[in-house]
């Protein structure tokens, strides 16, 4: 694709070790390394998950730059301070202006690359509108900003938005007794569930205050950019109401976390809502994006590089997750807590900064076979939770 430069070249300013967040690297829920090659498939998987697959594109874009990666779209690049380090971010031409889509956290290194950018790249052209997939900091965390620094609306689907707005309003509030109750139930020790409390909802650290005001998107709405039509499709399970634009005219799709080329999203069960199946509803939305997007089309993720070959990762995605279900079926031949099946699902030891995000997706992988009548779920006296295979003829 055609580079495109600042002025200031490739110049990136460093990240300290905290990001400059008070928090440390792995305190984010996010994709961090943890969903790179989150779901152990055995020996050899994880080069079979990436066949199939073609990258059009050579190295990601630097500190000022864009690359022309279909007629008039842009990709960019923003670093984060964590182990997944950097979050891909779009430009779609918009008449004088641009679209554009998601916005990277809210930390000085992020604010200093979009000057760059919209002084270099963007030629200093109007922003029309700022476009977040989902509601996760590295998306959203400098919609705010951009919105109030450029006049342009903020467009996202509403449970996205809305559930943006709730744990911003959370931020700084104690731990909820239900959430450590929660953690427990997984199997989690004192120390453990104390720095839960410790640690509770540091979303609004890495996120811009949220602009009062946003225009909706929703399933198989038709956004109007630059004169062309971007059907939105709607995914679930990494976030409850996930936006992917996909342009007809073309095949182009900004994919957001829904279709990630190297890694899997992280899908997990919070306290929020401890019986979720989000799971279902990932393998639900990838089944659905199979028969709806185009064999041929050019997916620009929110992490890695663009590709060609959707269906064969769409394909893999699934059969990793169908991998690690048979798997945690054989660990429940004897009872476990969710903290004990960890070695079924994950092809690393977890550590405390993922321990969180890592029980999150166990949880959710359980609840996908609870759901199913698949285990059994049963509570002891201390409030820890023992999940159990069904055994056939069985009866929950």
């Amino acid at each position: 694709g055609e580079r495109l430069w600042s002025g200031q070249g490739r110049m990136a300013a460093r990240l300290d070790a905290q990001g400059g967040l008070g928090v440390s690297r792995d305190g984010f829920r996010l994709e961090t390394d943890l969903a790179d090659g989150v779901l152990m498939t055995g020996p050899g998987e994880a080069v079979q998950i990436g066949r199939g697959l073609t990258y059009p594109f050579g190295d990601p874009p630097g500190f000022g730059e864009a690359v022309a990666v279909a007629p008039g779209v842009l990709w960019m690049r923003l670093s984060m301070p964590i182990a997944l380090n950097h979050i891909n971010v779009y430009a779609v031409e918009d008449g004088e202006g641009w679209a554009l889509i998601d916005t990277g956290l809210n930390i000085p290194d992020s604010r200093d690359r979009w000057d760059a950018l919209l002084a270099g790249p963007l030629g200093g052209r109007p922003v029309t509108r700022v476009i977040c997939t989902h509601m996760h900091p590295d998306h959203i965390g400098l919609a705010g900003w951009l919105c109030e620094r450029t006049g342009a609306p903020l467009v996202m689907t509403r449970v996205e938005y809305v559930t943006a707005r709730m744990l911003l309003a959370d931020t700084g509030q104690p731990a909820p007794e239900s959430g450590a109750a929660y953690y427990r139930a997984a199997g989690w020790d004192a120390e453990q569930v104390e720095t839960y409390r410790r640690e509770y909802v540091q979303f609004g650290m890495a996120v811009s205050p949220m602009p009062v005001g946003y225009v909706r998107m929703r399933e198989g709405d038709r956004l109007s950019i630059g004169g062309q039509d971007w059907r939105v499709v709607i995914g679930e399970g990494h976030s409850p109401e996930h936006a992917c634009l996909w342009r007809e005219a073309d095949g182009v799709v900004l994919g957001g976390d829904q279709i990630l080329p190297r890694i899997s999203s992280n899908v997990s069960v919070w306290p929020t809502e401890p019986d979720a199946d989000p799971l279902g509803d990932w393998l639900e939305s990838l089944e659905r994006m199979k028969g709806i997007l185009p064999h041929d089309g050019l997916i620009l993720p929110s992490h890695g590089e663009p590709f060609h070959g959707v269906q064969a990762r769409l394909d893999a995605l699934i059969r990793g997750h169908e991998v690690s279900l048979k798997r945690l079926e054989k660990t429940l031949r004897t009872r476990k807590r969710a903290v004990d099946v960890f070695g079924s699902l994950f092809a690393r030891a977890i550590g405390d900064g993922v321990r969180g995000m890592a029980t999150g997706e166990a949880i959710a992988h359980l609840n996908y076979l609870l759901h199913r009548g698949r285990v059994t779920r049963v509570r002891d006296a201390y409030g820890v939770d023992w999940w159990t295979m069904i055994k056939r003829g069985e009866t929950a």
